[in-house]
């Protein structure tokens, strides 16, 4: 076992709180993917395990490649891959996929393999780096607003706004890491209200556009709309149908669950296996199951301060707290859509719900944090041991 031990660097914590995440998400998905297999699988629940599985593999392969990269390398990687995650949110919006008569260009197939990959969540990963990247390099500089507009603002507006026609939680959630990023990174409050100004015209603008012109982006700013209004007025509609159904496998699961693969909810929830997979897990493993796992996430929250915290460089503790957030961020958010404290959102719970893209991204942003942290066990070890240089080289 200290042999496998070897080759995992970084924080442990943190490796085992993603393994722990990852082994138990088997349970919820196998349990949940039963209604899936019924409506699309012809009942064979095991081809939906093995996709889940495949997905962590692929997602522990690239955990694990990515924190073996010394992290300072991310600052150059994210000014050449902000270009190109912007051609690709263009691509994905220009392929005008519609389900039902709404907008759904979310999603982009990879040619020759016939995978679909959200790019919006690569979006926010490429971004979240970059925005680390120039606070870190504005460090104890004193800038004024208009020269930051064009290198920090004008990326963080387009990207936004390729996104915002097709999923406006996701956006959402984006501008409000950046905000907290750059308050953490010491921007200028008064410039930053300027930005919070902007972002809501904005705002305010593209949904009077989209309601002038509802050709252009068919249904999304209705649904929206009539999901913060069916929140608020508890209106009958699919999205209080599905909450009314996540209460109810809440309310059954009572302090220890039914047991594993017992749910009743999970027949009747249509999104039992990514959007409101913690009502299923609520529901099969109690109260004491969903704190269980809250206290997972927390954790990790708890070790991402630690991470940060332990840090010596200004980049490294930006890019932990820019890539680390946004995690327990929607883990919360999900946690929270399933007992009706938010509006349905569509935000899957990280490492337990099923899907490729939220897991891959979810494991680079880990990888991420972990080769911050591998980072300062090295400069510990370079201080403790005779020979630094040779450390040093077998890190890197």
């Amino acid at each position: 076992m200290k042999s496998v031990f070897q080759y995992l660097q970084g924080d442990k914590a943190i490796w085992a709180v993603v393994a722990l995440l990852a082994l138990f998400s088997f349970l919820p998905v196998y349990s949940a993917s039963s209604n899936l297999a019924y409506l699309y699988g012809n009942g064979n629940t095991i081809q939906f395990l093995l996709k889940h599985f495949a997905h962590l593999l692929l997602g522990f392969a690239i955990l694990y490649g990515v924190h073996k990269i010394p992290y300072h390398y991310f600052r150059g990687l994210s000014i050449i891959a902000l270009p190109i995650v912007i051609i690709l949110l263009l691509i994905t919006l220009a392929q005008g996929n519609t389900i039902e008569g709404a907008n759904a260009s979310r999603w982009i197939r990879i040619p020759f393999v016939g995978v679909t990959f959200q790019t919006s969540a690569l979006a926010a990963v490429v971004l979240m780096t970059y925005v680390a990247r120039y606070l870190s390099r504005i460090k104890d500089k004193e800038v004024s607003f208009k020269e930051t507009l064009v290198p920090l603002w004008l990326p963080v507006f387009i990207v936004l706004a390729l996104i915002l026609p097709a999923n406006f939680s996701t956006t959402a959630i984006l501008f409000a890491m950046v905000v907290v990023l750059v308050f953490i990174g010491g921007y200028p409050l008064r410039y930053l209200g300027i930005i919070l100004g902007a972002g809501l015209l904005f705002l305010t603008l593209f949904v009077l556009t989209a309601k002038a012109f509802p050709g252009v982006f068919p249904n999304r700013v209705d649904t929206w709309i009539s999901r913060v209004e069916n929140f608020a007025d508890k209106e009958d509609t699919e999205a209080d149908y599905q909450i009314e159904k996540a209460k109810i496998a809440i309310a059954s699961g009572g302090v220890v669950g039914l047991g594993p693969g017992k749910s009743v909810q999970k027949n009747f929830l249509p999104q039992s296996s990514s959007d409101f997979i913690y009502a299923v897990i609520v529901e099969e493993f109690g109260i004491a199951g969903g704190l269980t796992l809250l206290f997972l996430y927390l954790l990790l929250l708890f070790r991402l301060i630690i991470v940060i915290y332990k840090s010596t460089s200004l980049f490294g503790k930006l890019l932990v707290a820019g890539v680390g957030l946004p995690i327990i961020f929607q883990a919360l958010i999900n946690m929270g859509v399933a007992v009706e404290l938010f509006p349905v959102t569509g935000q899957t719970l990280p490492l337990i719900s099923s899907g490729g893209t939220s897991i891959w991204m979810t494991c680079l942003a880990l990888g991420m944090i972990l080769s911050v942290s591998a980072k300062r066990e090295v400069q510990i070890r370079v201080q403790e041991e005779e020979n630094p240089l040779d450390i040093l080289s077998e890190a890197l």
